[in-house]
């Protein structure tokens, strides 16, 4: 449990950095996680129409 924590301490400074460091790039992925998020959604709702029509 001791080595999870450590982790979750290690991964959110790194998040942290990175957005200092290069707020452009952290900007991008964050723009491409969402892209990715809202196209998923858009072909699921094609799909589901597609099914239902």
């Amino acid at each position: 449990m001791q080595v999870k924590k450590v982790l979750t301490y290690v991964a959110v400074a790194f998040v942290i950095f990175y957005l200092f460091t290069r707020p452009a790039e952290a900007a991008d992925a964050v723009n491409g996680v969402f892209a990715g998020i809202f196209q998923g959604a858009d072909r699921l709702a094609v799909f589901f129409s597609s099914v239902l029509n």
